[in-house]
């Protein structure tokens, strides 16, 4: 299978990019995508990740993405796949992007062009939060659609679709109408510019690059609070305090942003519980009592 794999790819790219095709690597081979190498024989090296049909509307949302976020990154401070070829083949979709050499170093570039992207996209949003179709957050559906008003859209569009789907781990639905009716007017509180965000900035979907460049990848962008990018990353860690000064530096965040990073952090918890079930459904369970108790005491002061 291997073989026809590859040579379909080959069948397919080296007219895209009309150069030779020296060698082909299989890198990865999940459950939903198969990752390549592809080396051409002018030196140039590019990525590849296949799927079956079925699969497409993914990658096309993660094409989307990274042209969207392209669109708006500093390319002195930040480095993203570059998408060259998107498309449904006979028996497979295909991504086609540029190569990115990792490393992992010190994060002050990243910081600056996490903060660059979030700030140069603020200035050309349509002012309005969401995404035009419906993407992916791992293996989650991620619902589009757009709404001016920042709490309704997070609530209704990121939190609700998740709590629906945790029904089938019985998560207490009383509970979470009591906690939306407490997040719902604090969040309208706050009103934040709409920017492109990564969307899923955890410390697998980045690293740097030989000259010290933040690299960013897998995307699950939306234009959405710059707040939830920075919030994910203190999720499950590995973000030095030299990319947090490094993005305070370009545009810093206000003075209570850690008052919601816990209710940021839920979409991404409940989403890894429906997913993956296991220690995240404690972890969603704990975060929402958190969130209620802080709601609650705030309220009272």
């Amino acid at each position: 299978m291997t073989k026809l794999l590859q040579d379909e790819l080959i069948a397919v790219i080296a007219p895209v990019v009309e150069e030779k095709i020296i060698a082909i690597h299989l890198i990865t081979n999940a459950s939903i995508y198969q990752t390549w190498s592809i080396q051409l024989a002018n030196g140039l090296k590019l990525f590849a990740k296949t799927s079956g049909l079925e699969s497409f509307p993914r990658l096309k949302y993660e094409a989307d993405c990274l042209n969207a976020l392209n669109k708006f990154t500093d390319k002195s401070l930040l480095e993203l796949p570059k998408v060259f070829y998107i498309k449904k083949l006979a028996s497979i979709a295909i991504l086609l992007t540029s190569w990115l050499s990792l490393n992992h170093g010190n994060q002050t570039l990243l910081g600056k062009g996490v903060a660059s992207l979030h700030k140069l996209s603020s200035k050309e949003s349509r002012n309005q939060f969401g995404w035009d179709s419906n993407g992916f957050i791992g293996l989650g559906i991620q619902p589009g659609g757009w709404d001016n008003n920042w709490a309704k859209c997070f609530v209704e569009l990121r939190l609700i679709p998740q709590f629906k789907i945790a029904k089938k781990w019985n998560i207490n639905m009383v509970e979470v109408d009591q906690l939306i009716s407490l997040l719902i007017p604090f969040l309208q509180k706050h009103n934040p510019l709409p920017v492109i965000v990564h969307g899923d900035l955890w410390s697998g979907n980045v690293a740097s690059n030989e000259n010290g460049k933040g690299v960013i990848f897998d995307p699950a962008s939306w234009w959405a609070d710059r707040e939830v990018d920075i919030a994910m990353t203190k999720l499950f860690g590995g973000f030095s305090q030299d990319f947090y000064v490094a993005y305070e530096k370009v545009w810093p965040l206000p003075k209570d942003s850690n008052t919601r990073t816990d209710i940021y952090n839920l979409y991404h918890l409940v989403n890894h519980a429906n997913i993956f079930g296991g220690s995240y459904i404690e972890q969603t369970l704990s975060c929402m009592r958190r969130i209620k108790l802080k709601l609650n005491n705030l309220e009272l002061n």
